[in-house]
């Protein structure tokens, strides 16, 4: 077995238990909240999440094994951003959480259709994050410029210079819509200044640290909004 083919079997199963890891812990999240299994926005939004995400890892094992190694990175290098991850991390707990005790407690009455309406759209936000990965081998979950990177100008880049938190903005404004609960839309929409804030950070970082990306900003004008901002 060659180096590459190891490195591929060791991320498959690194992968394949977190992915595991994750549906446990989330269906508890979800499901002991709720004191019932007759959850169904709790039922399609987990199929929602899995089904493309566990698609789109094996898809990047095969393709970019460099990008899941890198996204399997948790570790922020710099202090700015390890205390806007550290504000992030609380209302990221509480957007997964509150839904199951609002279905319990009956706190929201969101009709099915705007659920409906709400799972699409943090659908299209994992699709925009699936064309980002596609497009940019150095999407890290965390912070940081690597040895080799390059300035990606092209794909969703072409149209905004961040579009991986458009995805991620869409994913955490909508996903308490999709679970059936208003009231976990309100640490949901908190979350919306970290990322912008985080965001603004990481832009000084690529100006500071990324050869070209001072000319890619003259280029591609807007960071989330074509058009606006």
């Amino acid at each position: 077995m060659d180096n590459n083919s190891e490195i591929k079997r060791q991320l498959v199963i690194k992968i394949v238990l977190l992915l595991m890891v994750a549906f446990a812990v989330l269906a508890i999240t979800f499901f002991l909240p709720a004191g019932t299994w007759d959850y169904w926005q709790a039922w399609v939004y987990l199929a929602l999440l899995f089904i493309p995400i566990t698609t789109g890892s094996f898809y990047f094992i095969k393709k970019d094994p460099a990008l899941m190694e890198r996204r399997l990175r948790l570790t922020e290098r710099k202090t700015e951003h390890k205390k806007l991850t550290s504000l992030a991390y609380p209302l990221i707990i509480l957007v997964f959480l509150l839904p199951g005790f609002d279905q319990r407690f009956g706190w929201s009455n969101i009709p099915a259709y705007v659920a409906i309406a709400a799972n699409l759209l943090v659908f299209v936000g994992y699709m925009i994050i699936f064309l980002v990965f596609r497009e940019n081998s150095y999407a890290s979950r965390t912070i940081n410029i690597e040895s080799g990177q390059r300035v990606i100008s092209s794909g969703p880049y072409a149209l905004i210079r961040h579009p991986m938190y458009v995805g991620s903005i869409l994913r955490n404004t909508f996903t308490p819509l999709a679970l059936g609960s208003w009231v976990a839309s309100i640490p949901g929409l908190l979350l919306i200044p970290i990322m912008i804030a985080r965001l603004l950070h990481e832009e000084r970082m690529l100006v500071e640290e990324l050869e070209g990306y001072e000319d890619y900003m003259v280029k591609t004008k807007y960071r989330l909004i074509p058009g606006i901002w």
